[in-house]
């Protein structure tokens, strides 16, 4: 019966390091799947590869206009309306001073790294909340806290961000719709950067798993903003607001290399994650 089919999950940005593993992770679990994100050939892989548990939408979630667009897509699709989202997207990482960059270079990091967010929430939330018990988790990147010198702009889009999700946590409340934040305060751990990450990075199934659980309302239920916890390369044993963030220890990498570290992780990241 058409009732007894469990909503399913909506990831968008599904093809980027996060967004990969938490996809992985859904679906080993046996959920529903609906896979979103701008790489038309990384989605048609991901279909050919779990088949009728996953459907996969191409979509730019830029503007208001790609995210209402979105909307009307997942309402057109059959069974229940999504009851679930985990959006882990972020702007292109590149380096530069803010204060020798003319004013619009902060406004077009802004345009890729909070708009977005807002744009998708705006239009998803409402799609929400015709599911009970509904659930929409955020994946923040490190910086809001602790800039790197040269990534200034990405540490006030991460610490807009923040902002934004305490936001929407109070706004969502009257859908009703469970809004929430996993900020990670530092890089993250995977096979492609491995060899060259901290030993306290958290790895990208650890960040999955706890994504998943926040949006099913297992874990921090009524906490806007959950900071990912630094000390464990492998699944850590809980969260803590109170989080010291900072750089490697000198014994495995001094904190001048912050921006390079930053231009590798970079360079390893999929396109999908690396834009919007």
């Amino acid at each position: 019966m058409k009732g007894t089919i469990r909503p399913p999950l909506v990831i968008v940005g599904a093809t980027g390091m996060v967004g990969g593993r938490v996809l992985a992770q859904a679906l080993a679990a046996g959920r529903r799947v609906i896979a979103v994100a701008n790489e038309p050939e990384a989605l048609a892989q991901l279909q050919a590869r779990h088949g009728s548990a996953l459907t996969t939408l191409v979509a730019n979630v830029r503007t208001d206009a790609d995210a209402a667009d979105l909307a009307l897509r997942l309402r057109a699709l059959p069974g229940p309306a999504p009851a679930s989202v985990i959006a882990a997207i972020r702007g292109e990482i590149g380096s530069r001073r803010v204060l020798d960059a003319p004013a619009d270079f902060l406004r077009r990091r802004l345009d890729e790294d909070l708009l977005p967010h807002l744009s998708i929430a705006r239009y998803l939330l409402p799609l929400l909340a015709t599911q009970p018990r509904a659930g929409y988790v955020l994946v923040g990147g490190p910086g809001a806290d602790q800039p790197w010198s040269g990534y200034g702009h990405h540490s006030i889009g991460a610490a807009a961000l923040r902002m934004l999700a305490r936001v929407l946590h109070e706004e969502a409340r009257t859908l009703p719709v469970r809004v929430q934040m996993l900020a990670v305060d530092s890089p993250v751990r995977s096979a492609a950067n491995a060899a060259h990450a901290c030993a306290q990075w958290p790895d990208a199934d650890a960040i999955a798993d706890h994504a998943l659980r926040l949006v099913d309302g297992a874990a921090n239920a009524d906490v806007a903003l959950v900071r990912f916890p630094i000390g464990a390369a492998v699944r850590p044993p809980g969260l803590s607001d109170d989080l010291d963030v900072g750089p490697c220890p000198p014994t495995s990498r001094p904190s001048d290399e912050a921006g390079a570290l930053l231009r590798r992780l970079a360079a390893t990241a999929s396109p999908q994650e690396s834009r919007p």
